[in-house]
């Protein structure tokens, strides 16, 4: 293996490892705002129950997405120099904007929300949730400014190479920006729900029947059944958007190799790129055509229709997108059933009466929104693949000069922390979860709490 592919190994290491984290706290912020909202109104402790409880693992999920973030950024310096010598003049401040608008927001009210609550006044520590709720979001919208304008460019120009801004309202506001933004924050929020439903299931199973528990059951169940239909109305949405801007990341999604009308939605196949061919092919005849085009009959591309005469490939790698796609869906559907399964449930049984095997369910999934958020990145950014910024500039113009052993080496040591890391974070989870009971401190209301 080259320096070209041990640095995209390594970087697509990275922010595997760093997402799961902003993928939680993006939601997690305003959650916790919920809670704070409503015991602010209620008075009930299991209100604020929750909010205790889960503000420990977002004040841990920050901090190691603080760590895993700032060693990604080194990457661009170290293992790609050639993506700031050409559009620094667009990414540097876009991610300068990034850490005035929205991590110092949320490191500065972090503090508060974890130990104030008995120290401020009420309206002080729900301020600050709400500082650090508007915090996270803002940092998921300057990184998606950023990362959606690498996939749909605009408001530059070039010269002698080098990027310069000529229109910082195009370049924010590009034309993927609103998919890719709706479509993160509902994945963020679908994470969030079936992390709060699945520990809050593996309490109940273990026997703590606090009102607490049953609450976070029920809500994470009833949020996930909500946002999982706008999910797929997004995820449709964000197709046709990728569809118009980048069909050949569309083709290698569907596993389509000629452009034609009615092509089929291929279910299951084993994508042959030598061959340029599917095998052991399973398809709906005409459904990949409906779904792109609402129309049988609608004209779908083709992976073909992206090789240069000399034979040079100007599509993505087809297998890894072809089937992290279709590891995005299948979660999703997962998710479908069990949120319409949880609805059910609940009106017919209430929190404190859910099935067993539904509980064990739950726990099962209580990490789904990771599994579902890594495979649509990797569709993203493989997709985009050969280019870097698409249109501008590629991969392989990008990487730098590190000799291939160092480069292999730094990624061992990676893997190595990463997995520690991992294994410890969903341990000390777990952990919480397992002492038996929420402590709630004093706290100082915002409102008078109703008896």
């Amino acid at each position: 293996m080259d320096t070209l592919l041990l640095s995209r190994i390594q970087f697509a290491a990275n922010i595997s490892f760093h997402i799961l984290f902003p993928t939680i706290t993006i939601a997690l912020g305003w959650v916790l705002l919920f809670f704070k909202l409503r015991y602010n109104r209620t008075g009930q402790r299991k209100w604020m129950d929750l909010y205790m409880f889960w503000v420990k693992v977002f004040a841990l999920s920050f901090a190691m997405g603080v760590v895993s973030g700032i060693t990604m950024s080194f990457q661009f310096g170290t293992n790609w120099p050639g993506f700031m010598e050409t559009v620094g003049n667009v990414a540097g401040p876009l991610l300068a904007y990034e850490v005035l608008t929205a991590f110092f927001l949320e490191a500065v009210f972090l503090g508060i929300m974890l130990f104030g609550a008995s120290r401020v006044p009420g309206w002080v520590h729900t301020l600050a949730t709400v500082l650090v709720a508007f915090g996270t979001t803002m940092s998921a919208f300057w990184i998606l400014v950023l990362n959606s304008w690498m996939h749909t460019p605009a408001g530059y120009e070039l010269r002698d190479g080098v990027v310069y801004a000529i229109d910082w309202m195009a370049i924010i506001f590009n034309p993927s920006l609103p998919y890719r933004l709706t479509h993160m924050l509902l994945a963020s929020g679908l994470t969030v729900a079936f992390l709060v439903a699945g520990i809050s299931a593996y309490r109940w199973l273990r026997g703590d029947h606090a009102p607490a528990v049953a609450t976070g059951l029920r809500f994470g169940v009833v949020l996930g059944a909500v946002l999982i239909p706008l999910q797929i109305l997004a995820g449709d949405m964000h197709g046709l958007n990728t569809l118009e801007h980048q069909p050949q990341k569309v083709a290698a999604m569907e596993g389509n190799w000629e452009t034609g009308p009615h092509v089929p939605l291929v279910l299951f196949a084993l994508p042959d790129q030598a061959a340029r061919e599917n095998r052991f092919e399973i398809a709906i005849p005409s459904g990949a055509s409906i779904i792109l085009k609402h129309d049988p009959a609608g004209v779908v591309p083709g992976l073909n229709d992206f090789v240069a005469e000399d034979g040079t490939v100007l599509h993505p790698p087809v297998a890894p997108v072809f089937w992290g796609f279709r590891v995005m869906v299948g979660t999703g559907m997962l998710m479908l059933a069990m949120g319409a399964a949880g609805l059910w449930f609940l009106h017919r049984r209430g929190a404190e009466n859910l099935p067993r095997p539904y509980l064990i369910g739950l726990v099962g999934m209580a990490f789904s929104g990771w599994v579902a958020t890594l495979a649509g990145w990797y569709v993203t950014e493989i997709g985009r693949q050969p280019w870097l910024v698409h249109g501008v500039l590629t991969t392989a113009e990008a990487v730098g000069p590190v000799a291939a052993g160092m480069v292999l080496t730094t990624l061992i040591a990676y893997l190595m922390v990463y997995v520690a890391l991992m294994v410890a974070y969903i341990g000390v989870i777990f952990h919480l979860a397992r002492k038996g009971s929420f402590f709630t401190p004093p706290v100082q209301p915002a409102l008078q709490p109703a008896e």
